[in-house]
């Protein structure tokens, strides 16, 4: 992502104290907000980075280095100027199923875990001091680290192992700021409890409250506002109106459950097939805001045959996800969509499954050792445990130069004699991917669908209407990050908050 771009000011300004965003529980807001802070003390001259100790997400992203982290670090950091490093989110936990998880460490997967076994307390500290280094290395380079929580910092049960809320805020001496969802309901009840449930030390920590996603005239809640402080003995620094109309790039599995389900009359009709193990659906963001398109994300068999283009996505459990298609009747009626004329594209875990076959003779993945694909592209894939980790650039049906990343286990290689060719041609030359032909192809980069380039070509057989988007979509980026920072600037007591963090508190 985005390069370095702190001003010489900010070596200059006055130290801030670690600020964490705490939740009253998940989904409340705090990545975006976290993302906000970013761009905020960005503008207002401090050169800031954020943190997050542990995150659980199936979108991840590649660093410059080639290391994973979670999408979401990597786009606060993106919102602050610098790029994204693993000392942002040095523990990712990769769901493969409802009881286990791949472990990255520090940007490196290092096996996958059961959760009874990783909760425990054996082996905990040593995952603790491989977070703790990982702060100590972000704060001596930046000023001030914004840190987000995990999920709801009450779950007392968690206490004694948990890397990411309270235990993290006090090895960082760091400011925690509570938010608090009132779109759910409750939010008297969460943010007390949240409070009151802490031990003392962790509760002086908490120097305020921010309320998220209001809705209606903000007028309404100002008796509120006030019971709120009474009860919990500390500002609240603002109260944030929910919002439509500002778009960042999120991870978690609420936002991909508030997108379209259907097929809608007058548009290109794209379907991404909605898989359990879905992962990356950051990957279709700039074609689902394309004024020419209406993607939707289904497994209805009925809804694909309305489409003109199905998305087969990245998956954190490519067999699994395969054998479900195969046993729901999804996989038939992709292949008969492409009979009927549709473009089926594969992206990662997709693209793997469109191919003959899929191997796991180690287990890499689970119990499921070798499977047959879709068919529909002439390659094998073998899953290995190595993972490919890395961004590149490449070209497409031109000159024109792309950007894109790799994240996935497993090699795919040509099979049969039937004719293909590469989908891009990536810097060094290496032909990448496969494209049967206009309307059939498979590839492992996940931001492919970031090009206007790419979308234009996907798009052309369906429409000569020209686009009417951004085609910079590192510009239209820029331009959302301000917007939220905008609106975040207009609810929040910044003074109040800069004087906390100054120690003035």
């Amino acid at each position: 992502m985005k390069q370095d771009i702190h001003s010489a000011d900010s070596d200059r300004k006055q130290p801030l104290h670690p600020l964490m965003l705490a939740g009253t529980g998940s989904d409340v807001g705090k990545s975006v907000l976290a993302t906000a802070l970013c761009r905020i003390f960005l503008q207002d001259g401090y050169r800031p980075a954020p943190f997050k100790a542990q995150n659980m997400a199936l979108n991840s992203y590649a660093t410059p280095e080639g290391l994973e982290i979670g999408r979401a670090q990597a786009v606060q950091a993106e919102a602050a100027g610098i790029p994204c490093h693993t000392d942002m989110n040095p523990l990712l936990l990769k769901p493969s199923s409802d009881h286990t998880s791949q472990v990255v460490l520090n940007g490196k997967p290092i096996g996958d875990r059961d959760a009874y076994d990783y909760f425990r307390k054996e082996g905990r500290e040593v995952l603790r001091q491989e977070v703790h280094a990982a702060f100590d290395r972000l704060e001596a380079r930046y000023n001030p680290i914004v840190m987000e929580g995990a999920g709801s910092i009450s779950e007392i049960n968690l206490r004694e192992t948990d890397l990411v809320n309270m235990p993290m805020a006090r090895y960082a001496d760091a400011d925690v700021i509570l938010v608090a969802d009132i779109d759910r309901g409750g939010v008297f009840a969460s943010a007390y409890g949240s409070i009151a449930l802490q031990l003392p030390e962790d509760r002086k920590r908490i120097k305020g409250i921010i309320v998220n996603k209001f809705r209606g005239d903000l007028r309404l809640f100002e008796s509120g506002v006030r019971m709120l402080e009474s009860v919990c003995q500390v500002p609240v620094l603002g109260v944030i109106p929910y919002f439509k109309d500002i778009h960042i790039e999120e991870e978690d599995s609420v936002a991909l459950s508030q997108k379209r389900r259907e097929a809608m009359e007058g548009k290109i009709n794209v379907a991404v097939v909605l898989l359990r193990h879905l992962s990356n659906f950051t990957d279709f963001n700039m074609l689902e805001r394309d004024e020419r398109v209406n993607l939707f994300y289904t497994n209805n068999k009925a809804e694909l045959q309305k489409a003109h283009i199905i998305l087969l996505p990245g998956s954190k459990s490519t067999l699994a996800d395969l054998y479900e298609l195969r046993r729901n009747g999804v996989a038939e009626a992709i292949l008969q969509a492409r009979r009927n004329g549709a473009t089926v594209m594969g992206i990662c875990g997709g693209y793997q499954m469109m191919g003959q076959e899929v191997l796991d003779p180690e287990g890499v993945e689970g119990g499921i050792r070798k499977l047959p694909g879709l068919g529909l592209l002439p390659v094998s894939t073998m899953m290995e445990r190595n993972k490919v980790t890395r961004q590149v650039r490449f070209t497409f049906e031109g000159d024109e130069t792309c950007q894109g990343y790799e994240i996935h286990m497993g090699r795919s290689v040509r099979v049969g004699e039937s004719p293909a060719h590469p989908v891009a041609f990536l810097e060094d030359g290496t032909r990448e991917g496969c494209l049967v032909d206009r309307k059939c192809l498979g590839t492992y980069l996940h931001g492919i669908l970031d090009n206007p380039t790419v979308i234009d070509w996907l798009l052309e057989p369906y429409t000569k209407m020209p686009s009417g988007q951004l085609t910079d979509y590192a510009a239209y980026k820029e331009e959302q990050y301000n917007k939220l920072a905008e609106h975040v600037r207009a609810h929040v007591n910044l003074p109040l908050l800069y004087q906390i963090l100054q120690g003035n508190d």
